[in-house]
């Protein structure tokens, strides 16, 4: 019997071991709660949910919404109908769960489907290689420039060779001094992306790439320089800009990415979240000839996406320190990310995470963790 029989939720808070963030705001706390789907067989599927700024409620609380409102269209169902099932929600139905319940619903759904039939993830989507090219990503707008420098250093020495930055500093000198550092520590021959989270208006975008150009860096692609609603902006950067390509689109719903390419205002498509939405949004550019990347994804359980989606040519790796909470992390061989061989996605909850670093209340606070953030090697 495949049908699911019950759930767990485990919740976790440790400090990150750097201050990350961008532009706009600033996150020195891993807050995050682990939802462990059960089948009749004795599988979990499991999935993950984020607050990037604040505590998540206490386990209870938690495990109360998480019973009265997703449980119940979850219990006895098979889990492969949900993640095919076409629904239509209309009025006070149509509404996000709470505490980013629905993405871990999909992640786990999406592992159970995949385990039933005793397939890796990524081959139950339709990869034919495991292998995925990786960029280092610093969220490094908060480091000092030594510690950005020793940063990426680390990252080329590991085999890194594409790199992404955080730009949108009020003053051009700062970004074209990040660069500078940049190319100091990873040395030549390396493919730069930078990334400015919203921070400007389109015409001042285009000012600051042909700056970076005119300073003698060629800027692979530019992610999201201007607010991501604003199509037209957004178009009028990659018209302005042809030596650059546009990176956007992963603040944007389904609907809004959608829109986003038939204003033809991307390059590269950014995805992530809901493996059921990354699916859609990934054939939606492959119609139009739009290249993927794939976003940070916890734990980079994305490599499965990033393995299975044609157009997919990269995907992001941060360096977090959260790979003490898998009993087996995702794995990197140089800069390629290698997706597991495992049944399902393999981002099972280790036991030791669970006995020893969950925290069950607000009240206990964060507990300190020693993991280092480096990619686990082959």
């Amino acid at each position: 019997m495949t049908e699911i029989a019950g759930f767990a939720i485990t919740r976790f808070a440790f400090p990150r071991d750097r201050v990350i963030g961008d532009s706009q705001v600033r996150i020195d706390t891993c807050n995050v709660g682990v939802l462990e789907l059960k089948d009749r067989d004795g599988r979990t599927g499991t999935g993950f949910f984020l607050n990037l700024f604040h505590p998540l409620p206490d386990r209870a609380e938690l495990e109360r919404a998480f019973g009265t409102e997703a449980m119940p269209g979850l219990d006895a169902q098979e889990p492969v109908a949900l993640i095919h099932r076409l629904v239509r929600p209309r009025g006070g139905n149509n509404r996000a769960l709470p505490h980013g319940f629905g993405e871990a619903i999909d992640q786990a759904l999406w592992d159970l489907a995949a385990q039933q039939v005793g397939l890796p993830l990524w081959r139950y989507l339709g990869g034919t290689s495991p292998r995925v090219r990786a960029y280092a990503s610093g969220l490094d707008f908060h480091l000092s420039n030594a510690t950005f420098a020793k940063f990426f250093g680390a990252a080329a020495a590991l085999g890194f060779r594409a790199f992404k930055i955080k730009v949108g500093h009020p003053e051009l000198a700062w970004d074209l001094n990040r660069l500078h550092l940049l190319a100091e520590a990873v040395g030549p021959g390396a493919t730069i992306m930078v990334d400015a989270n919203e921070a400007w208006t389109p015409k001042e975008a285009i000012r600051r790439l042909f700056a970076f150009r005119d300073a003698g860096f060629d800027i692979f692609w530019m992610e999201d320089p201007c607010p991501r609603d604003d199509f037209e902006g957004l178009r009028q950067v990659a018209d302005a800009v042809p030596f650059t390509h546009l990176n956007t689109g992963e603040y944007l719903d389904l609907s809004g990415k959608r829109r986003l390419i038939a204003a033809r205002a991307v390059d590269i498509l950014n995805v992530h979240g809901r493996i059921s939405d990354v699916l859609r949004a990934g054939w939606l550019a492959a119609e139009h000839g739009i290249r993927v990347s794939l976003g940070n994804t916890f734990l980079e359980l994305g490599v499965h996406l990033a393995a299975a989606l044609p157009e997919a040519d990269w995907m992001e790796y941060s360096f977090q320190n959260y790979n003490h909470l898998a009993s087996t992390p995702i794995a990197f061989d140089g800069e390629f990310a290698i997706a597991p061989d495992r049944p399902g996605h393999g981002l099972a909850l280790s036991e030791i995470a669970r006995r020893e670093h969950a925290v069950a209340t607000v009240a206990e606070g964060r507990r300190p963790v020693e993991a280092p953030p480096a990619p686990i090697k082959l």
